[in-house]
């Protein structure tokens, strides 16, 4: 049997009160897959048309926005690094209720073109809110008393090179965040509730025989249950392995030549699908039911090209939908590899695509969504063009709406009644 951390939002959405489709808590949603359950969505848009608001957020970053009933919480910092922060807008009125100074940074490093200082998502539950900056430092917030600072973390620190990317999730009681740099290389536990170590693992690869620009990656981990037992599913650099997430505890792994990777895991059909590099990326299906080093022997298959290097995709029913940097979108038989259709669309991609309400949203850096019709032959149901603003972060989803984080603003995209 094979089901994600859904199991664990069911669960925090009934403690709280929270209604299903209501909440967006961890970059790609409740599931970690781009999946909503949401209806009513709009197929149509532009900056006159179906926007229900539009809210200038300061500072430069490209975290997705994280929603809990009426709060969206997003990070931002200004744009040499030097400061950075926790905004929380008003999901109804788009209106900004708390701009948190969370961290000062006096002297942050270099960052990548594409990249910002405030780039990994947030996760929110219900009383809290996670952010993470890299190696800029880790807070917690309390969201029902102004954004007060609960706990903080400055030591979970690498050389990211290109800036920070991978985003933090919860489970059950741990905050799980990726530290891949050209210096070191861990997955690292903390107590949500202190924000103190459970457990840290460094990543089992001998990297002294690599370039150290080799060792970085930025992804986010996934969490799954397969063959009776819960998996930390954590692609690394030259590596994707499985942890046990509640010790640590190194479960398999398989081996490549790949790094720098942002997409972000799936599973289904027995299987666990991952990118595996950022300048040549392939996308592998490997089985879960491994135990050490499975390279030889649980590797299903393997697509060797066009596959995205920094776009995370989707399963929907048994095809795989991606959209690579350079626009070209294919849908891939999630049992077989095989190809199923393979079409170029609108611009250049680094934000993921979303599933709602039946279609694909595919978001490019020019703030034009492609909507697709999932199915064995490629369809376009609508292009949606806003005013152009640059557009990296993923979206959020939520209720009928789309909330979309373009270079400059935030978005409510809703069906006028």
């Amino acid at each position: 049997m094979i089901r994600s951390t859904i199991g664990f939002w069911v669960a925090a959405l009934a403690a709280s009160g929270a209604a299903a489709g209501e909440v967006w808590p961890e970059f790609r949603g409740p599931a970690g897959n781009g999946h909503a359950d949401c209806r009513g969505l709009p197929v149509t848009w532009s900056e006159t048309d179906n926007v229900a608001w539009k809210t200038a957020i300061p500072g430069h970053g490209w975290s997705s926005p994280v929603v809990w009933q009426a709060q969206i919480w997003l990070t931002t910092a200004t744009p040499d690094g030097t400061e950075m922060f926790a905004v929380c807008v008003d999901r109804e009125t788009g209106r900004i209720i708390h701009q948190i100074k969370v961290f000062d940074t006096p002297d942050p490093e270099n960052i990548g073109v594409v990249n910002s200082y405030a780039s990994p998502t947030p996760a929110v539950e219900a009383g809290r809110v996670y952010v993470h900056f890299g190696t800029y430092g880790t807070a917690c917030l309390d969201t029902a008393a102004g954004g007060k600072i609960l706990w903080t973390r400055r030591d979970l620190n690498c050389d990211h090179h290109e800036g920070p990317g991978s985003s933090p999730i919860l489970f059950e009681d741990l905050f799980i965040v990726h530290v891949d740099g050209r210096d070191v290389q861990y997955v690292i536990a903390l107590d949500k509730h202190t924000g103190k170590t459970v457990w840290k693992c460094d990543r089992s690869v001998d990297y002294s025989a690599f370039h150290y620009n080799l060792k970085k990656a930025f992804c986010t981990p996934q969490v799954i249950e397969a063959g009776g037992r819960w998996q930390l599913i954590s692609p690394g650099s030259m590596a994707t392995m499985a942890y046990d997430p509640r010790t640590g505890g190194e479960l398999w792994k398989v081996r490549y030549r790949g790094w720098s990777m942002v997409a972000r895991p799936l599973f289904g059909h027995g299987l666990v699908y991952f990118v595996n590099d950022y300048e040549r990326p392939e996308l592998w299906a490997v089985r879960p039911d491994g135990q050490g080093d499975v390279t030889d022997t649980h590797v299903a298959w393997t697509v060797r090209r066009g596959m995205p290097g920094q776009p995370s995709f989707l399963l929907i029913g048994d095809i795989l939908y991606l959209v690579n940097n350079e626009g070209v979108a294919y849908a891939i038989d999630a049992q077989s590899g095989a190809e199923v259709w393979k079409a170029r669309i609108d611009g250049n991609y680094s934000a993921s695509p979303v599933y709602a309400d039946g279609r694909i949203y595919c978001f490019n850096r020019d703030s034009v969504t492609t909507v697709l019709e999932p199915g064995r032959e490629f369809k376009v149901l609508a292009v949606n063009r806003l005013d152009g603003a640059q557009l990296m972060a993923s979206p959020a989803v939520a209720g009928r709406a789309l909330f979309l984080r373009t270079r400059s603003h935030l978005y409510r995209i809703e069906q006028r009644e």
